[in-house]
């Protein structure tokens, strides 16, 4: 029997004290909420006895490159910050866009005996045999940033951004510019992951809904980055396409889309030729967002430690989970009712 188990067994009665001191602030209060007090779906887990332990508790996070996008390295920032020594955690970090890579580290953590499991997951399918070998070998999955298929049953506690209403509440507010024509260059992430699912979505549903109204001049993958962004939207322009809307699905690719605009001298944000969207309110895009360099910027919060690390807590108390899926509460940004408070508020980085 492994020793993790047998001291979990030894633990049936004891109640675990506080071992945890500060190391460093990390703002999860970007209208993050607490961890049990948001939304969320499903019922009540299950309490189990507390646990008690010789040393660190043991985590593999698994993530995705932080050089992905200014959203990305504030929230692998954030996680480093909390999970360090000082906090009582013993934590690995691994990183790759790829699932067949994130799979295979999660196989090598497994073996490693590590307590919890971290996961923002690449792609949303493929996971249920990765997460079936932890449930079975007594590892506590926890997901973050991303939710993914599988059955709720294989891991304990989903920490989420709602990517769908992310890209419903962006393409409402799409529809409210009342534009004669929608001739949109949609420019989309990383295939299959969430937050591509999620914000493509309801763009999609709405040029389906009326396409004599909405129509998709361009629809492209361009994995999160400017340049390809960019590489899209010069694509566009040398092609001739007319286009009024660039919907970027995170700042870093409409930042690459407005470099393409500036090189061929069109016009973009409020008033002008083309409405500049983008998602995840890094500091920088908001200030645009404020200059009405760009039009809209939909929130996605990165600092999600602090709710995971509460999930830990309880569990480790051996507490019961109020909900499953933890959603984070998020809002769209206006270029022409947003603050300079806001920008300082919700920018990230």
């Amino acid at each position: 029997m492994k020793m993790k188990k047998f001291l979990a067994i030894l633990a049936s009665t004891t109640l675990c004290a506080s071992m945890f001191a500060g190391c460093g602030s990390t703002d999860s209060s970007n209208d993050g909420g607490n961890a049990g007090g948001n939304g969320g779906e499903g019922g009540n887990t299950e309490s189990s006895a507390p646990v008690t332990r010789d040393g660190p508790i043991k985590v593999g996070i698994i993530n995705n490159d932080p050089n992905e996008s200014g959203y990305r390295t504030a929230n692998d920032k954030d996680l480093q910050a909390t999970f360090c020594a000082a906090n009582g955690f013993d934590a690995k970090f691994s990183y790759s866009l790829k699932n067949d890579e994130q799979i295979a580290a999660a196989q090598k953590y497994i073996q490693d005996e590590v307590d919890y499991l971290l996961l923002s997951a690449a792609d949303t399918a493929g996971w249920d045999n990765v997460l079936k070998e932890a449930q079975t070998a007594g590892v506590k999955v926890i997901l973050f940033d991303r939710t993914i298929d599988a059955d709720e049953s294989l891991y304990e506690a989903s920490i989420v951004s709602d990517m769908a209403k992310e890209g419903q509440t962006a393409v409402d507010w799409l529809k409210g510019q009342n534009l004669d024509k929608y001739k949109v260059i949609h420019i989309q992430g990383v295939m299959g992951s969430a937050a591509q699912k999620g914000r493509s979505g309801a763009l999609d549903e709405a040029a389906k809904a009326d396409p004599s109204k909405w129509e998709i001049v361009s629809q492209q993958t361009a994995e999160w980055s400017a340049e390809k962004a960019q590489q899209i939207v010069q694509a566009a322009i040398d092609a001739k396409k007319e286009f009024n809307v660039i919907y970027a699905e995170n700042d870093d690719m409409a930042k690459g889309a407005v470099a393409a605009l500036d090189k061929a001298n069109i016009s973009h944000g409020v008033g002008k030729d083309v409405i500049i969207m983008g998602f995840d309110c890094n500091k920088w895009a908001l200030q645009d967002l404020l200059d009405q360099k760009w039009n809209y910027d939909g929130q996605c919060n990165p600092f999600q430690s602090q709710y995971i690390k509460e999930v830990i807590d309880k569990l480790e108390k051996g507490e019961k989970l109020e909900k499953k899926t933890i959603i984070m509460d998020e809002k769209g940004f206006d270029a022409t009712t947003i603050t300079k408070e806001d920008v300082e508020k919700y920018g990230i980085g």
